[in-house]
C-alpha cells in the first residue's frame, strides 16, 4: 500500500511537471516559441480534468498563465524586441517554478496539493503529513533554484555548457524523485516506530 502511493504520489509531481520538462527539452534560442506552443497545450490538456472539476494547483495555473505568456509574446512582438527571451527562456522557466514552488511554503506546499489525491483527509492536518510536504517542496524548489542558477552559468561559459544545462540538471531531477518516492515512508515509519517504542 505504502509503495502504490509512492508511486501514485511521484507520479502525479511528473504529471504536473511535464508541461515544464517539455518547454526545457525543446527551448533553444531558435525554437523557443515552438516550446512555449507545445508546453502550453501540455499544460491545459494535462490539467483539463483538474480545472473542470474546479481543482487549481499553484503549479498548473501557473504553468498555463506562463506558457500562454509566452507564446502570446513570441505572437505579437518583433524577434529583435524577443531576443532576451530567446536567450533566458530556459532560466526563466526554471526560476518561476522555482519561485511558485518556494513561496507556497508561505501558504500550502505545492506537493500537498497532489498529496492529497493518494491519502485520506483525515491525514492532511497531521503535524507528519505537513513536515513532509514542506521538506519536499523545499526540496523541488531548491533543484529548480539549482536549475535556474545553472542555465544561467552555462549561459556565461565556453565550456561545459552541457553539464550546467543538462548533465548536473537531470541528475539533481532524478535524485529529487528518489527522495520524493522515500523520505515520505520513511518518515512515517519513524514516527510509527516513535509511538510504539516503550
Amino acid at each position: 500500500m505504502e509503495s502504490a502511493n509512492s508511486g501514485r504520489r511521484t507520479g502525479n509531481l511528473l504529471f504536473a511537471f511535464a508541461p515544464w520538462i517539455i518547454f526545457d527539452v525543446v527551448a533553444s534560442p531558435s525554437t523557443w516559441e515552438y516550446a512555449a506552443l507545445a508546453a502550453l497545450v501540455a499544460a491545459v490538456v494535462l490539467n483539463l480534468p483538474d480545472l473542470r472539476r474546479g481543482s487549481f494547483k499553484a503549479l498548473e495555473v501557473t504553468g498555463i498563465l506562463f506558457f500562454g505568456l509566452m507564446a502570446v509574446l513570441a505572437l505579437f512582438l518583433d524577434r529583435q524586441d524577443m531576443l532576451w527571451l530567446e536567450t533566458y527562456a530556459q532560466v526563466l522557466s526554471s526560476s518561476v517554478i522555482a519561485v511558485v514552488a518556494l513561496g507556497s511554503l508561505a501558504f500550502v506546499p505545492f506537493t500537498e496539493q497532489y498529496a492529497r489525491e493518494s491519502t485520506p483527509p483525515e491525514v492532511w492536518s497531521s503535524p507528519v503529513f505537513r513536515h513532509v510536504n514542506r521538506v519536499l517542496t523545499l526540496v523541488w524548489g531548491g533543484v529548480f533554484l539549482a536549475t535556474a542558477v545553472l542555465g544561467l552559468v552555462a549561459l556565461h561559459t565556453t565550456s561545459g555548457a552541457d553539464w550546467f544545462n543538462w548533465i548536473i540538471p537531470v541528475v539533481l531531477l532524478v535524485l529529487a524523485v528518489r527522495f520524493t518516492e522515500r523520505y515520505p515512508d520513511q518518515v512515517r515509519e519513524r514516527a510509527k516506530a516513535a509511538r510504539t517504542a516503550p
